[in-house]
């Protein structure tokens, strides 16, 4: 293998054929867009150099700064909730059902492969104000409050939205944590319990030390995955009320092939890019040092 590995040619026929396919696939497409950026236009009435104009237009477009801050917001709370509620749901298959939580892990993640549109709709019909009046209403109303039009006030049709992802992934994050989890050593575990440690001192000196590679990786899929949120959106709320739950991927969507604009659509994706690989960077950085060292 050692001779084989040392050989160029050898090197390059296996691993060629891939590379050119990423190259393809991946990197051409990526510089494309950055390409596109610097245009006005689309492909039926031509394109105009315009230089860093879209760049300039995006920073004083109003709507581009509603669906910036409608990202960051879903971003943040979704990204704790799903690895927070992930990570309990971990430690309880671990530590309280053990050999008895197969059965519970499987219910849980079931949500996970249900198809986005049968998901939405499914939420659509709980949350449903009119014509019919759906179950929370039904609930809210037997409880003397009057039945609430959640995909007609932004606040409330955020809080569908989060509700919705929320029940869909946290089955995911919590076989993703508890593949981390059921690695940390049972003799460490019970030899912390021995020296006093109990509850939540044994979970924060022990146990998110030594799962924190699983949990960094765990935050980044998730906050990669929410920032870049658009089927949720499109199925639930198609980013209404109004402007109110259009993330910069549907922004991006609309601007591009609703208006044709494709040198500012680019942009808004370039834009969006630039973000996830900063908020990257931070979560790599801000976690840098070694967590046994506190």
């Amino acid at each position: 293998m050692q001779k084989l590995l040392g050989d160029r040619r050898a090197v390059f026929v296996l691993l060629g054929p891939a590379l050119l396919l990423y190259t393809a696939i991946m990197l051409v497409p990526i510089f494309w867009s950055i390409g596109y950026t610097t245009l006005d236009g689309n492909a039926i009435r031509g394109f105009e150099f315009v230089g860093f104009d879209n760049y300039v237009k995006f920073f004083q477009d109003p709507t581009a700064w509603e669906a910036l801050g409608f990202t960051l917001r879903y971003a943040l709370i979704m990204t704790l909730l799903q690895v927070g509620f992930g990570y309990l749901l971990a430690m309880l298959y671990i530590f309280y059902l053990r050999k008895s939580s197969a059965l519970i892990r499987t219910v849980v993640f079931f949500p996970v492969v249900l198809p986005t549109v049968a998901v939405a709709l499914l939420f659509q019909k709980i949350f449903e104000a009119a014509p019919t009046v759906g179950p929370i209403n039904v609930i809210l109303e037997a409880f003397g409050v009057n039945a609430v039009d959640w995909f007609g006030q932004p606040a409330a049709s955020f809080a569908v939205i989060i509700l919705m992802d929320l029940w869909r992934s946290m089955g995911f994050y919590a076989v993703l944590l508890y593949a981390g989890l059921v690695e940390i050593p049972e003799d460490v575990i019970e030899s912390a319990r021995l020296d006093g440690a109990g509850g939540f001192r044994l979970v924060r000196s022990i146990i998110i030390p030594l799962s924190l590679p699983v949990l960094l990786s765990a935050i980044i899929f998730s906050i990669n995955g929410t920032l870049k949120v658009f089927d949720t959106v499109v199925a639930l709320t198609n980013g209404g009320p109004g402007t109110a739950t259009t993330p910069l991927t549907l922004y991006m969507f609309r601007t591009s092939f609703n208006y044709g604009e494709f040198g500012y659509g680019s942009t808004v994706a370039m834009m969006l890019t630039i973000l996830c690989l900063l908020v990257t960077l931070v979560i790599f950085r801000s976690t840098r040092r070694d967590p046994m060292k506190g």
